[in-house]
């Protein structure tokens, strides 16, 4: 969308986190520019490497090309006296320049963010996904190589590469070449990532919420001897055990799934699992399980000697904490 029309005489702040979708946004607007000015010239730099002599060079023109496109990169680190000059040029655009101004998020440089906002720069806004996000944006990935894949599938991808989006988007690449059709299955997912997917921590949580002992412990163990973290497991106990706290909390009807999902922060397909979970669950039990849970954090972060046991005790205190 970024590139979707005239890239000249534009200047788009390109602002966030996640560094995927910063870099796809400035190739996005570099590709529309090539394709409506092929002779530009092209400047990539540091915003600290900038002074006001090389800014108004490379925004002014040149003499061997007609247009020209400059994307300043690390606009936190942007020289404080360049500040009203970078406003003045986004105010108003050189009609032959097309300018780029990406910036990776936080406090630093905050307040020429701001004004840039206030004056009505065009932002691409590249913000950090949410975990319940991340299967939708494999859904996308793969809608983006013309095939599909269900949410389940998604979901287990996510669990085995990740939250990283590279990794995700590298792991799509792989399984779309490698598919037999138009579709990437559980099938498929499990053939290359399997082992991974099982081990994760989301795996424990889910076997010990729904009350499965057995299954919940040979996870963990399985888990752990191939190095998952235990941070990671009591997070993902964590997370499960206040996810189904804010469903409980839901009247029982009168809302959308999709509504559900976004109050509980999760993907409206996995609320029918929840609410399966949810059934040996009242608050009191969730309120005893979250207190096991956040005692067995404090003992993985050090408070314990043995952290094994720290989680396999919280694992096995959960389970009784269901009503059945």
């Amino acid at each position: 969308m970024a590139g979707s029309r005239a890239v000249l005489g534009r200047v788009v702040l390109v602002s966030g986190p996640e560094a995927l979708l910063a870099d796809r946004a400035v190739n996005e607007l570099l590709n529309a520019a090539r394709a409506e000015a092929p002779g530009a010239e092209e400047h990539d730099v540091q915003a600290s490497q900038l002074d006001a002599g090389l800014l108004a060079e490379l925004t002014g023109g040149s003499l061997f090309a007609s247009a020209s496109v400059v994307v300043v990169r690390d606009l936190a680190n942007l020289p404080a006296e360049l500040a009203e000059p970078v406003l003045q040029l986004a105010t108003a655009p050189e009609p032959e320049s097309a300018v780029v101004l990406v910036h990776g998020g936080g406090a630093k440089g905050k307040g020429l963010l701001d004004k840039l906002k206030k004056a009505g720069v065009e932002v691409v806004d590249c913000p950090a996904l949410k975990a319940w996000e991340l299967p939708q944006f494999v859904a996308g990935e793969v809608r983006r190589l013309r095939a599909r894949i269900e949410p389940p599938a998604a979901t287990l991808l996510v669990e085995a590469v990740g939250h990283d989006l590279r990794s995700l988007a590298a792991a799509v690449q792989q399984l779309v070449a490698d598919a037999d059709g138009p579709e990437v299955t559980e099938a498929l997912v499990r053939r290359y990532f399997g082992g991974r997917a099982e081990v994760t921590s989301f795996a424990v949580a889910d076997a010990a919420l729904a009350g499965r002992a057995d299954q919940a412990m040979e996870q963990l163990r399985w888990a752990l001897s191939t190095g998952v973290a235990h941070v990671l497991v009591s997070s993902a106990l964590a997370s499960g055990l206040r996810g189904l706290g804010r469903l409980h909390s839901l009247p029982s009807t009168g809302m959308r799934e999709a509504d559900i999902g976004r109050e509980v922060g999760v993907p409206p397909w996995k609320i029918k699992s929840m609410r399966q979970q949810l059934r040996g669950w009242d608050q009191a039990g969730l309120a005893r399980a979250i207190a096991v849970v956040a005692r067995a954090d404090a003992d993985v972060k050090g408070a314990a000697d043995d952290p094994d046991y720290a989680l396999e005790s919280a694992v096995l205190a959960v389970t009784r904490c269901r009503t059945r």
